[in-house]
């Protein structure tokens, strides 16, 4: 059980009736709450959440339609992103009660005081290296428009400037990365076909093979909803078509694939993660046709060609800046 989770069932005599719980865990806290539903934005969780409570659940960046009379947000990693879960869900609870559950570390006793413009906020639980904070909502924000909160920039590319459209969580929100920007200036001679933009963020790399490689068919991917929303934008905002798939790592991805392209994700809330790329790179070579390539930019301290030519083929550097590497495999059979 995740430790959040333990925090709020200490207190479970306050969550009864119709409770939602925002960003919850794949756990089984939907399993003792009987009376609770489920908001994800996180397809994994979404994923397993459906698979044991079916129906309990939904998946998006708004919040469901259907009524709740109490919330309990579990906090993310982005302040932006928090800022604006908050406000959706108080605009749905006037004069009712909000909750909000994180872990120390990742700064809730901070991220408590962005309870205060909706009423007198109370601490109501402190264990598990985890804080609980409630509020009455005596001050009803208007519901949050989120296309407003966007964050929008140019880029400057050899074929013409890039629109960008960035929410609030996503990865580089309002900026571009250095490992993107360093990848942006590699990807000549891809094999034509489908592509594949593997974690595709705000939509960067995959709107620029779209407009690269007219004739080729392409996908991002990305397991956060507000990433893929943003790429549906971005799109959109340089005229562009492409296929956007929420799902969990590589394995919701097609298959048959000229070749995948990606700055793979390796971190998680305050949490350092590595299962989502390392299973790119062991599972590539199912997802490409042969001939397929793989390309990807990483940070040089991560030994990822032992693993690319243990799974796919030999791997090659093809360019190292700013303590990142870009790197191209090809599958072999």
């Amino acid at each position: 059980m995740d430790p959040r989770s333990e925090v709020l069932l200490r207190q479970a005599g306050l969550f009864t009736g119709k409770l939602l719980l925002a960003g919850l865990p794949a756990d089984d806290l939907l399993g003792q709450l009987p009376g609770a539903s489920g908001w994800s934005w996180h397809a994994g969780d979404h994923q397993a959440l459906q698979a044991r409570f079916s129906g309990r659940c939904t998946f998006g960046v708004e919040p469901p339609a259907v009524g709740f009379d109490t919330a309990v947000l579990f906090l993310p990693k982005s302040r932006e992103l928090t800022d604006y879960l908050l406000q959706a869900l108080a605009s749905r609870l006037v004069g009712r009660l909000l909750y909000l559950v994180g872990e120390k570390r990742a700064g809730v006793e901070r991220a408590a005081k962005q309870l205060a413009p909706f009423g007198e906020t109370r601490k109501l639980d402190s264990a598990r290296h985890c804080q609980l904070w409630q509020v009455r909502v005596e001050h009803s924000p208007q519901p949050p428009e989120l296309s407003k909160l966007a964050q929008r920039f140019s880029l400057e590319l050899a074929d013409g400037p890039l629109q960008v459209v960035s929410l609030p969580g996503v990865f580089s929100h309002g900026r571009l990365d250095r490992g993107t920007q360093l990848l942006l200036a590699h990807l000549d001679d891809l094999p034509s076909g489908r592509l594949l933009d593997f974690g595709c963020g705000a939509g960067v790399i995959g709107a620029s093979l779209q407009r690269r490689y007219p004739d080729s068919e392409v996908c991002l991917l990305d397991v956060d909803a507000f990433a893929a929303e943003s790429s549906r934008m971005t799109l959109a905002a340089n005229w562009l078509q492409a296929e956007v798939i929420s799902g969990d790592g590589i394995d919701a991805a097609p298959h048959e694939c000229a070749a995948i392209i990606s700055n793979p994700p390796f971190h998680q809330g305050v949490h350092t993660h590595y299962t989502a790329s390392e299973n790119l790179l062991q599972r590539a070579a199912s997802h490409l046709r042969p001939g397929g390539e793989l390309r990807l930019v990483a940070n040089a301290f991560l030994k990822y060609p032992p693993l690319i030519e243990a799974h796919l083929g030999r791997c090659e550097t093809l360019a190292s800046a700013d303590g990142f590497r870009i790197y191209r495999a090809r599958r072999t059979s």
